[in-house]
């Protein structure tokens, strides 16, 4: 059995510079990265560290960028069977651009993420028969996401949609095939059309989610922990208190740990706390896929903190 994401794989090509340069300028730079990213390479990775059998979909594009994507997913340990390279169009890159203040520029170019078709869809339906859960996020077409919703819930297999990034006018059809959706308080606010910033609002926030449809609404409120609602229960999970260097990632490694507790059979509340685990330790390092924890890591965490895996 697996866990299948479906979604984006990008490359970060990041800049350093004293300043921002001002448009018409050549500044010269510091330093250089190439950091591989996309919410559902991210994701998949997150999976794969914490060692589940983990299959990604989705495209890259036929040049030196997308052979560099798909082996990174590789070496992480994630199935790569399904990841179509496509000759028409480059992989999906951000270059961004960032100062010593920490002001950023960044231009995302889609590229073939932006192509992600009923194509993939197919492939994708294909391993759900050996399948306990679908990964979604929200940077490939939303006619795919919810496509493949669609045919993730006809064959009974648990959806988990992270609503990033962030949108105000999800379509109504695709809530009632999400078993599992899971925005942070910014995401959360544009879908339902009001702030939320706090457990009270999330509270309130997981319950519009609720009446559209999905089955599980958690809200996660970074520093301030999570709520999670069902039909049956509210309940708040606090926040594991760490020292954050960087935020970028610690959601995909809570869909991560979360998805990875589901897979073991815990239970929801259970899922919540690995979920909390997983994005507490991401946000302790730089980077995206970076800041990923491995299994090792991951159970002395919960171990040092007296988390049982009941």
């Amino acid at each position: 059995m697996c866990i299948i994401v479906f979604g984006s794989i990008n490359l970060d090509l990041v800049a350093t510079a004293p300043r921002l340069p001002v448009p018409g300028e050549t500044l010269l730079g510091e330093d250089f990265f190439k950091i591989p990213g996309g919410k559902g390479a991210n994701q998949a990775v997150a999976l794969a560290r914490l060692g589940i059998p983990t299959q990604m979909v989705g495209r890259v594009g036929a040049h030196s960028f997308g052979a560099e994507l798909v082996s990174n997913l590789q070496a992480a340990g994630v199935g790569i069977d399904n990841i179509f390279v496509d000759e028409s169009v480059s992989s999906g890159v951000a270059i961004i651009t960032v100062s010593h203040t920490g002001e950023n520029q960044i231009i995302v170019i889609p590229g073939a993420n932006g192509r992600v078709n009923q194509e993939d869809v197919n492939r994708l339906s294909h391993l759900l028969p050996t399948a306990k859960a679908l990964l979604l996020q929200l940077e490939i077409p939303i006619s795919a996401v919810v496509a493949a919703a669609q045919v993730a819930r006809s064959a009974n297999i648990k959806v988990i949609l992270d609503p990033a990034p962030a949108q105000s006018n999800l379509p109504k059809e695709l809530y009632p095939l999400v078993d599992i959706i899971t925005p942070n308080e910014v995401e959360a606010g544009q879908l339902v059309g009001f702030a939320v910033d706090g457990e009270e609002t999330a509270a309130k926030a997981a319950q519009v989610l609720l009446q559209r449809g999905v089955k599980s609404a958690i809200v996660k409120l970074g520093a301030k922990g999570v709520v999670c609602a069902t039909a049956e229960e509210t309940f708040f999970v606090p926040a594991f208190p760490v020292h954050a260097v960087d935020t970028v990632a610690a959601g995909d490694a809570f869909n991560g740990g979360l998805a990875a507790a589901l897979y073991a059979g815990l239970s929801l509340h259970q899922a919540v706390v690995w979920g909390a685990a997983a994005g507490a330790l991401a946000a302790t390092k730089l980077g995206a896929q970076t800041s990923l924890p491995d299994k090792l890591t991951f159970d002395a965490f919960l171990k040092e903190r007296g988390v049982g895996e009941k």
